[in-house]
């Protein structure tokens, strides 16, 4: 395997990780980078840019990172509520005042972060065409009824976090969320990370689509819960609504697609920046700006919900729009934040290591949470410290 980068004396162990991701575990091409108290000390890339094709991957490749995004987007409102704009304790509807209806006067704007406003599905899923309009999504979700009453129960909101956060950060900014980050998140550090990505960066970014699942070897292979499996495949289940809530799936590699400003799925990054975002919220990185002040880092941190999830069924522990170290999302450590996307990629910070982790892959495994292949790197990263 012939990977490019550079890896700093001492994480080795993570070069050889990667390694045999691709020998092991049917990886076809992918980035991974890591921080270490803001000094980069992994930055490697290797295999084919696009999923279906031979071209090799650049230093500069970009990808879908699905649910990942959900990380950045969250940031985006700890740095409203940071800066004054947003109250956590106020009703969205202080913000949004159409999202009142329904029985959603109460609901918070520290619930939708936490996945407990009850809203991961609509009653009448969108079409792609609607789910990027900017306009379907939040209307629709400003008429929705709760699934359950906010803020006794959690479940995740697999596609319905995108317009409620969206119209969220619009309302209170007048901004839409991907201007937000390219303004305020990604220029100031310097990050390849779009929330709709612009026509002239279109060509950097490699297709992404599913992988076989890697011949049987022990340790290799997650194989989900009989009731995990049963969720996904009945059509009437919470977890089977809420990820279809746009119906039929988009395609994901359509430039359409991915202009659009989805933060709940649509991000497009490079592991690079990644690693680089994480490593901004616990302090400077090369003379950049921190993103989090000490009470914001730990609000990222603090739980917010546990326990079974209703729509992901397994055990999840959520902070403010992070998923944090647990059963369903191992990640560095006890006091790890950071969110996995659908299929594989995936964005973390340890604050106790000083710690951040990016990884993207085009090749998308069934898992939602602990792919084995970036599994495998966070314990490589480990035995390094």
């Amino acid at each position: 395997m012939d990977v490019q980068g550079t890896v700093a004396e001492g994480y080795e162990a993570v070069r050889d990780a990667f390694v045999r991701n691709f020998e092991q575990r049917g990886e076809r091409g992918a980035a991974v980078a890591v921080y270490r108290h803001g000094r980069k000390v992994v930055d490697l890339w290797a295999g084919a840019r696009d999923v279906d094709g031979t071209a090799p991957w650049a230093v500069d490749t970009a990808q879908v990172v699905r649910s990942v995004t959900k990380g950045v987007a969250a940031a985006v409102v700890l740095l409203l509520h940071q800066r004054g704009q947003i109250d956590l304790d106020a009703p969205v509807a202080t913000y949004w005042p159409e999202f009142k209806a329904n029985g959603k006067e109460r609901v918070l704007v520290r619930q939708l972060l936490s996945h407990r406003a009850g809203l991961p599905v609509l009653d009448r899923p969108l079409t792609p065409a609607e789910a990027i309009d900017g306009v379907s999504g939040p209307a629709a979700l400003a008429a929705q009824r709760p699934e359950w009453q906010p803020g006794t129960d959690h479940g995740y909101h697999a596609q319905t976090y995108s317009w409620l956060i969206a119209e969220l950060v619009r309302r209170v900014t007048g901004r839409t969320i991907g201007r937000w980050v390219a303004e305020e998140i990604a220029r100031p550090l310097g990050l390849d990370f779009w929330i709709g990505l612009p026509p002239d960066e279109a060509h950097r970014a490699g297709r992404i689509g599913p992988v076989d699942e890697p011949p049987s070897a022990p340790g290799l292979t997650l194989r989900p819960k009989r009731a995990v499996s049963d969720a996904y495949r009945d059509p009437a289940s919470l977890t089977r609504r809420a990820f279809g809530a746009i119906d039929p799936l988009p395609d994901e590699n359509d430039p359409r697609y991915r202009a659009a400003e989805l933060p709940a799925s649509g991000g497009v990054s490079t592991a690079r920046a990644l690693a680089r975002f994480y490593a901004s919220t616990l302090g400077e990185v090369d003379g950049g700006p921190r993103l989090f002040a000490p009470a914001t880092l730990a609000l990222a941190r603090t739980e917010e919900s546990a326990g079974p999830d209703r729509i992901l069924v397994v055990p999840t522990r959520l902070s403010l729009g992070f998923m944090l170290h647990g059963p369903a999302a191992p990640l560095l450590g006890p006091g790890s934040f950071g969110h996995p996307g659908r299929g594989g990629s995936l964005g973390l910070a340890d604050p106790e290591s000083g710690v951040a982790l990016g990884y993207v892959t085009n090749g998308l495994r069934k898992g939602v949470t602990a792919d084995p292949r970036g599994q495998a790197l966070i314990r490589a990263v480990r035995s390094a410290l």
